[in-house]
């Protein structure tokens, strides 16, 4: 049995605040002009990352104070500490709160007013318009990616105190990234989502519905990544490498357009896992050429 401390810990998330704090050092790196050696004494950046992971964190709780009902009737999710019982509602209610007015708190005194309005943005999007609208529409994974794709732009304004293109163009390629990886994840767990009542794309599609979005995701993520060399945040290495890697995103989603199976779905799955974090160092790499 895990301890108290530890199911209120798995409630946040943590996997998944991990790659918003990657993605929001990386939006930091590419705002602020000291160079990489700096960051490591940057109060402000560490800030940032806390008022962020604060924030994250709690949104998480929310989705799962909001989502317990759905998460008790899908065997992936149902051992979760709310569904299971383990966590009493309305404490993972004042938890998920506290979480974020601390994360607003740190950011307005510590980094600046747009960072803490874009991340209270971020929280306000996940939590009372993402979440509701899975049960309700299959363009939810787009409206998911709005919030999902805010941690490099935060980031950047965290460094610029201001909204900036280059900010925006980070914005961009994860929500364009978000849509390949979801749909791969939905449609692995596709019969589950059904169940429990969340409007998929997935979800009574025979698969054409889901191999059209994973292709055309992964085609204009290809074009999307290419904006940073076209706005002169990187050059040529990065060019080449994220054509490389894009190349190879439009092969799997290809495959899994033509085979439907789970097997083709892991694997975009795993291969879109990978090419975030291989893409921001990429990038990073690119500035030191």
């Amino acid at each position: 049995m895990k301890s108290r401390m530890a199911l209120y810990y798995s409630m946040t998330k943590p996997g998944i605040t991990q790659m918003v704090l990657v993605t929001t050092i990386w939006g930091y790196f590419f705002g602020q002009t000291e160079g990489l050696a700096h960051l490591l004494t940057d109060l402000k950046l560490w800030a940032t990352l806390i008022g962020v992971a604060l924030g994250a964190s709690g949104a998480a709780v929310l989705n799962n104070y909001l989502e317990r009902d759905i998460d008790g009737a899908m065997a992936r999710t149902r051992n979760r500490p709310l569904p299971a019982g383990l966590i009493r509602p309305m404490h993972a209610l004042a938890f998920g709160l506290t979480l974020i007015l601390v994360g607003e708190a740190v950011l307005l005194v510590a980094v600046n007013v747009m960072a803490a309005f874009l991340v209270l943005l971020t929280n306000f999007l996940y939590v009372l318009v993402y979440t509701p609208a899975k049960r309700i529409s299959a363009f939810n994974t787009t409206i998911g990616a709005i919030p999902g794709a805010m941690p490099p732009l935060i980031g950047w304004v965290g460094a610029q105190g201001t909204l900036g293109l280059e900010g925006w163009v980070l914005f961009a390629i994860l929500f364009v990234w978000q849509h390949p990886h979801v749909y791969s994840i939905v449609w692995t767990h596709r019969d589950q989502y059904a169940q429990a009542g969340f409007k998929m794309l997935s979800t009574n599609d025979s698969g054409a519905h889901t191999s059209w979005g994973v292709v055309l995701g992964t085609v204009v993520l290809l074009v999307v990544a290419s904006l940073p060399t076209l706005t002169g945040m990187t050059r040529l290495f990065y060019l080449l490498t994220s054509l490389l890697m894009g190349g190879w995103l439009i092969f799997l989603g290809t495959r899994l357009a033509a085979l439907r199976s789970v097997a083709a779905s892991r694997r975009l799955t795993k291969a879109t896992v990978f090419y975030l974090p291989l893409l921001l160092l990429c990038m990073v790499i690119d500035s030191f050429l």
